[in-house]
């Protein structure tokens, strides 16, 4: 198969964006699952609501934020009655509440155990972002509570249901490139003086755990392997008052038991526009923007002269839509998650060895 752009541009709406996920509305017998948003902050009220208005699963129920202004007016535009804004004091009542079915945490990262605990507890479904928390411990309170509750639990990687990152997956298992050898990506920005992601007490850790995790699980759902070994080195070299408290810098290599090596690096110096090179014997597949909102852009170049240019023309917030419906669905048929607390757990785990080898800790 050789697409170029225009081709693909046709084709796209037809075929990539509506067949890289099953039919996310197989049973759609009316029910939406209500979700209650705990933190109002730019991924939610920028990202996470606005996808509810493109779904057809999932809608906006309640409200936990600790700014009563700012609640009430996104209570007025997602149609959430003043009985279901909670306080962060006050959010464990939402277990009498009968229209929230689940909650999306979008707070910093030092929260995600304490939320999700308390929802947990509350009996409603957990969809929090990642990273899944600041450590191991924390993630296995997190599944503990989950299990113990009998509700589900999902942490937010968006990108194993975007389609360019499915695409990608699915050449990877077809053999379309042959046997991989090696994996490079990137992922970073220049962090502004003043982020809460510039205290560790927060953020447990630097731009690894914000943006450097999506080249860590891109490698793992790309080969399909968990690592065998992790070498990695940390620095600052800006000293300019932002990283008194987190690394700026961070890069590793990892070897999986296939023998493939993957080159990872992750910085807050610097503006890299995250993708992935995965280089195999019979091609090379590159994904550039691979862990934006939008953006995603497959191309491949293949030994037997034929080549793939494929351009993703979704928009921002539809992946949050795609992972919000297919949350849904799962509470809706009882199934486990692909991206589950177990899926979040073992990215905790590597990043708490990549740190280990740069002689940090989470």
């Amino acid at each position: 198969m050789n697409l170029n752009r225009r081709q693909f541009s046709a084709l796209a709406g037809a075929t990539l964006l509506s067949s890289a996920l099953p039919n996310l509305h197989a049973e759609d017998n009316g029910r939406r699952i209500g979700y209650c948003i705990v933190g109002l902050g730019r991924i939610s009220m920028d990202h996470f609501m606005p996808a509810t208005k493109m779904s057809k699963q999932s809608k906006i129920t309640g409200i936990v934020s600790g700014h009563p202004d700012k609640a009430r007016k996104m209570a007025a535009e997602y149609g959430v009655p003043e009985r279901s804004i909670y306080t962060y004091e006050n959010c464990d009542q939402m277990r009498d509440n009968k229209d929230i079915d689940a909650v999306y945490i979008a707070l910093p990262n030092n929260m995600h155990a304490e939320y999700t605990i308390r929802a947990a507890k509350a009996g409603k479904h957990v969809l929090c972002e990642k990273p899944m928390c600041t450590s191991i411990a924390d993630a296995y309170a997190m599944i503990d509570a989950c299990k113990q509750n009998n509700v589900k639990l999902l942490i937010a990687y968006r990108c194993q249901y975007e389609p360019t990152n499915l695409r990608a997956i699915s050449l990877i298992r077809e053999g379309k490139l042959g046997t991989v050898q090696a994996i490079e990506s990137a992922n970073g920005f220049n962090i502004r003086p003043g982020e809460w992601r510039l205290n560790k007490k927060m953020a447990g850790g630097g731009p690894l755990l914000d943006v450097g995790i999506y080249s860590l699980n891109a490698c793992r759902y790309l080969t399909g392997e968990e690592p065998a070994e992790v070498k990695a080195y940390s620095t600052t070299i800006d000293h300019d008052g932002r990283f008194d408290q987190v690394e700026e810098n961070t890069s590793w290599t990892m070897k999986f038991p296939s023998g493939i090596v993957a080159s990872c690096n992750t910085t807050y110096g610097a503006n890299m526009n995250g993708f992935y090179r995965v280089h195999g014997s019979k091609g090379t597949l590159d994904v550039q923007s691979a862990f934006g909102y939008e953006g995603q852009y497959l191309k491949a170049q293949f030994n037997d002269k034929t080549s793939l240019d494929e351009p993703n023309p979704a928009k921002d917030p539809s992946q949050f839509a795609r992972m919000g419906d297919y949350f849904s669905n799962c509470i809706l048929k009882n199934e486990e998650p692909k991206t589950s607390g177990e899926e979040g757990l073992r990215d905790m785990q590597w990043m708490s060895k990549i740190y280990q080898s740069c002689g940090l800790s989470l």
